[in-house]
């Protein structure tokens, strides 16, 4: 293999990985937004990318979104009603379940309630993908866009070398770099983020304040269910999912949470780009199979010697 081809294979993967950890960036932030403002462990979280990806393929196909705005633009029409749809399940799912084991009400209990959040939203976790094979079964779906099947060519200045990218994951890439920017400043800049960071940091001291503490959490968890859902859809333009297909994802994001920094925006979005480059750039020496192995190595050696996270400090909260 000449250095020409050896270039031209290092950055094709180069490219992958920035596309893909562009996902799982935005993936790990919905999740981060929950456990930085709750403290919640959530094992559903899996399962809202799944509904985001079912959301957007009957928004595209049932409501006839292809017909109406043409068949480039209806992927991403549907991608914000997932968001939407998911937000407000979310914010449902929270006030009627969530909320019983988390917030004030879990001050005093065993383990902070700790030990009820993890048995619920494993359980939620269950019925959804149970209920999901029942409702949508187990045929492969995806969301068909002509951007999915074409790609640009990027010449490289190496004789005949170029680099191809895909339309769909670049696109969608963008998006989910759009999305991150838009959460950070909320959260940063706008008089509700900064409830929400007041919650998270001392709730106790948010309440004589006058913040509705239960109220930030279910806005956070609404929001959490949202941005997953979102790139939920936006993976769907270019990948085949089935009711299961968050088990294949929940793992990277909490990985990606970790290596960034717990409790941390941009720090997850980080930790998922740091994935997807492993993963990609690993493909170069190992077997397809071997990719997670590669993940987890980093990850373990990134535990190691940097507990707090590639992009955290040690008592550094969202």
């Amino acid at each position: 293999m000449n250095f020409q081809v050896l270039v031209e294979n290092f950055m094709q993967a180069l490219v992958a990985g920035l596309l893909n950890g562009s996902l799982y960036g935005l993936m790990c932030v919905g999740l981060a937004l929950i456990f930085g403002v709750m403290r919640v462990i959530n094992f559903a979280q899996g399962e809202f990318l799944m509904l985001g990806m079912y959301v957007t393929l009957y928004a595209v196909t049932g409501l006839g979104l292809a017909a109406w705005v043409g068949p480039y633009a209806s992927p991403f029409i549907g991608v914000v009603l997932a968001g939407l749809a998911l937000f407000v399940g979310g914010y449902l799912l929270h006030r009627y379940l969530v909320s019983r084991v988390t917030g004030t009400r879990a001050i005093g209990a065993e383990g902070e309630g700790h030990y009820a959040q993890l048995i619920l939203t494993l359980g939620i976790s269950l019925i959804l993908q149970n209920g999901g094979l029942m409702l949508f079964g187990s045929t492969p779906q995806s969301v068909r866009t002509p951007l999915s099947s074409s790609a640009w060519e990027l010449g490289l200045p190496l004789g005949d070398a170029a680099v191809f990218v895909n339309k769909a994951r670049a696109l969608a890439a963008v998006v989910s770099i759009a999305v991150t920017v838009g959460l950070f400043w909320f959260i940063s800049r706008s008089r509700l983020g900064k409830a929400l960071r007041a919650a998270a940091d001392n709730p106790e001291a948010a309440t004589y304040m006058g913040i509705d503490v239960d109220g930030a959490h279910r806005i956070a968890f609404g929001i959490g269910a949202a941005i997953t859902a979102v790139a939920g859809g936006l993976v769907a333009t270019y990948y085949p999912f089935q009711p299961y297909v968050g088990l294949e994802f929940v793992i990277i994001m909490y990985a990606g949470v970790v290596l960034g920094g717990m409790g941390s925006i941009l720090g997850a979005f980080w930790g998922g780009m740091t994935i997807g480059l492993v993963q990609q750039l690993s493909s170069l020496v190992l077997s397809f199979q071997l990719q997670n192995v590669a993940i987890f190595v980093v990850f373990l050696l990134i535990v190691l010697f940097r507990p707090q996270g590639l992009f955290g400090r040690s008592v550094e909260r969202t």
